[in-house]
């Protein structure tokens, strides 16, 4: 299967011009053996870089690409943080020419960053069909102890090898299919987003990244199977979602309340009181069902008119409080332009039969539960090593993460 991003440049009915950085996307067995005559066509050369970690490298040591440098991480507690950057441009050779991510998620997000620092191209391997970030524009990262959404640069091309991804723990796979299905959230909280803010909206983004989520759920259950076809249209499903974050300019179409639970979590804040190794993925498959069931559980309010009161962001004390001191600042810096701040009770009030439309189209918690559970996957808060008594913290403090107009933000509107 060949992506041709291409087809997504230039004017869009929505009213602005999307431009592709990723040229391709090869998603197909033995494409990773043909690197160079890819990195040829798409008009890469000069010195390569590839960076690994241990694990990737062996599952790829039949296929690894020529190189004048190779590093290879330790897997062991690696993040995306300041210090991996550090670990891999130590060890670049001077005037390397680009940078090839051999990895998942993590190795993504630190050669995408460093490839942005040096203002060079990078090529993307996915090794495991885990995360929807392999073509996204920004590096999530941890820096200095923050969850943060950095800029990046998205790859030039993308070699997705079927014979690598397929033999990759089926647990990645799964996580790669709840991220997707984390889309059904994001997408509600850009659609009411753009109804009480007018925060623009883009139909044929909305609808390319819906077709992708549909087409998982569809084949999801075979995974189990090691069906290749489902782990194709896993794979194109993630490597679209990033096209559709590239064609926004931002990971809009991919990301709302339920990656900030997610972020929220890996954030570890002091009030919160947990650690969790579980994947991004099935944090966000979990923080999906999660704002589900709130989400619904709101929308059962036919009339909210007496219930509303004007919007204000929590409390600095209660922020400090549960952040503690070391990222209260953080929190402070990202939500110092607050994106609700123009939303007035009226607007609220006025919009909310929409919102209630656009909530009813997502799959209530008990379907999610039953998917994730036939499918094999994470499914409870227990699932992900977090307790269900931190429940009311993960919803009341997840808004605090990121700026961005979602519902699970606007709900302090209708909050005591």
């Amino acid at each position: 299967m060949l992506i041709d991003s291409s087809r997504f440049n230039g004017p869009c009915s929505c009213g602005r011009e999307h431009h592709m950085l990723t040229k391709e996307a090869v998603i197909e067995a033995g494409c990773l053996k043909r690197l160079d005559e890819y990195a040829e066509k798409n008009g890469l050369n000069g010195k390569r870089a590839v960076i690994y970690d241990r694990n990737t490298y062996h599952a790829t040591r039949d296929r690894h690409p020529k190189a004048e440098c190779e590093i290879i991480l330790d897997p062991r507690g690696l993040h995306a943080d300041e210090h991996a950057v550090e670990a891999v441009i130590s060890q670049l050779p001077e005037h390397t020419g680009y940078l090839v991510a051999v990895g998942s998620g993590t190795i993504h997000d630190i050669t995408r960053y460093c490839a942005r620092s040096l203002g060079i191209d990078f090529i993307s391997c996915p090794t495991a069909a885990s995360v929807d970030g392999f073509c996204s524009t920004v590096s999530a990262m941890t820096w200095k102890g923050y969850k943060k959404t950095l800029p990046g640069v998205a790859p030039i091309l993308v070699l997705a090898d079927l014979d690598v991804i397929k033999k990759a723990p089926l647990r990645l796979a799964l996580s790669g299919a709840q991220d997707i299905f984390g889309k059904y959230t994001a997408l509600a909280d850009w659609l009411i987003a753009h109804e009480l803010s007018g925060e623009h909206f883009c139909p044929v983004i909305e609808k390319m990244t819906r077709e992708a989520v549909e087409n998982v759920r569809a084949c999801c259950l075979d995974l189990k199977t090691g069906d290749s076809k489902a782990f194709e249209q896993l794979t194109y499903a993630l490597i679209l979602s990033g096209l559709a974050m590239q064609m926004m300019g931002n990971s809009r179409p991919a990301s709302g309340s339920e990656h900030h639970i997610s972020h929220l979590i890996e954030m570890e804040p002091q009030g919160l009181g947990v650690h969790s190794d579980a994947l991004h993925g099935e944090k966000v498959g979990v923080g999906t069902m999660l704002v589900s069931k709130r989400l619904h559980k709101l929308a059962e309010k036919e009339d909210i008119s007496s219930l509303v009161h004007p919007y204000a962001f929590l409390p600095s004390e209660e922020v400090i409080g549960f952040f503690g001191s070391s990222l209260y600042p953080s929190i402070k810096e990202e939500n110092k332009d607050d994106c609700m701040s123009s939303v007035t009770p009226e607007m609220l009030i006025q919009a909310w039969p929409k919102i209630r439309r656009i909530i009813s189209a997502i799959p209530d918690p008990k379907e999610l539960y039953d998917l994730y559970d036939s499918m094999g996957a994470k499914k409870s808060l227990s699932d992900i090593a977090v307790p269900s008594n931190r429940l009311s913290q993960l919803l009341r403090y997840a808004p605090c993460v990121r700026n961005r107009l979602t519902f699970m933000r606007a709900a302090w509107m209708l909050e005591k």
